[in-house]
């Protein structure tokens, strides 16, 4: 794990060394656009054609599909975070745009997202744009119906099974939170509803209801269930780091409570280099190209939080945030420390 304490560099330094990388190149942005958009819509057809030989085929080429959903999402990500495009204007138009077919309203989801950036690792700033974390005190203190839930929402079946959909097909529906703040946040819902109205309309008159229902979801549910699966491990693994308000630091959690999650190239790619997680929390305004170039240029932060898949796996079994000892644990382990020695 990197000690953001006892560092040779400490995680506010990174900030000058790291600015290095935060310019993009329009023109490399609109090739990695072209490049995930266009062979998205191709499997679109694809799916769309294959849909008259073999329902079961083409619900398997709209789930393969996903990987690329996942990928534009990652755009939308950059755009939001005002690192893919120099004109911050047409950057806002392609996150919009791109948001019809993530099913994320562009304006809230940046937001929420900065709202995360800000406050991650904050034990009193939990709840917005992050996985809901209790500590062991919190989780003994409940009452049983508390746990009960808790234990629910943590529950794999729900975590990765149910709530990726209800997320993305639901509840960014109408976000109600959110859009009470401004109106702007209303119309980036409405809006973002109503072209995705259009877009199902069209499918059904152009096609049927089968084409939604054997192309449009599975592709949708594979991306949600995948996006919801690497934004946990980017944060939910063993030794994250979570601090009360006196001894949080924005640079420190940035850095040492996010993961550098190593996956095989062609993973890599579809997911936009998001596993390098830890940069990007540090330094949001990196492209997610060029985050390769970061870790191969400094060593010390290729090694450090680095999560395999194997781990990954394993971290999904960690539920409580133990402030002894500095680490997730499971209930099992948060049991055994509620009984005498």
């Amino acid at each position: 794990m990197f000690d953001a304490q006892n560092a040779d560099r400490p995680a506010r330094q990174w900030l000058s060394v790291l600015a290095r990388y935060r310019d993009p190149s329009d023109r490399r942005s609109i090739w990695e656009t072209a490049a995930t958009l266009v062979p998205f819509l191709a499997l679109w057809a694809l799916a769309w054609a294959a849909l008259e030989v073999s329902p079961i085929l083409a619900a398997g080429l709209a789930a393969v599909n996903g990987l690329f959903l996942v990928r534009l999402f990652i755009i939308q990500h950059d755009c939001g975070h005002g690192a893919f495009l120099s004109s911050r204007r047409a950057q806002d138009w392609l996150g919009r745009s791109l948001g019809v077919l993530t099913l994320t309203p562009y304006a809230i989801w940046r937001r929420t997202h900065s709202i995360h950036h800000a406050s991650h690792g904050n034990l009193d700033q939990r709840g917005i744009g992050d996985v809901i974390t209790l500590t062991t005190d919190e989780y003994r203190r409940s009452s049983r119906g508390g746990r009960l839930r808790y234990r629910l929402y943590r529950h794999p079946l729900v975590l990765f099974g149910l709530g990726p959909s209800y997320l993305f097909l639901l509840q960014n529906r109408v976000p109600f939170g959110t859009m009470r703040s401004e109106w702007r946040f209303w119309a980036s819902a409405m809006g973002t509803n109503a072209m995705i109205a259009l877009l199902l309309g069209f499918v059904v008159w152009a096609g049927s209801l089968s084409h939604v229902l054997l192309i449009f979801l599975p592709t949708a549910i594979v991306a949600a269930t995948a996006g919801v699966w690497l934004f946990y491990v980017q944060h939910q693994f063993e030794e994250t780091h979570w601090s009360e308000p006196e001894d949080w630091q924005l640079h420190d959690a940035a850095l040492a409570g996010s993961s550098h999650y190593v996956l095989p190239q062609p993973l890599k790619w579809f997911s936009g280099n998001v596993g390098i997680h830890h940069v990007h929390h540090l330094y949001s305004r990196i492209p997610f190209y060029r985050l390769p170039e970061v870790i191969r240029d400094h060593p010390e932060l290729a090694d450090a939080q680095r999560l395999t898949i194997r781990e990954s796996i394993a971290a999904a079994r960690l539920h409580l945030w133990d402030p002894k000892q500095r680490r997730l644990v499971s209930f099992r382990e948060a049991r055994r420390g509620d009984r005498p020695s």
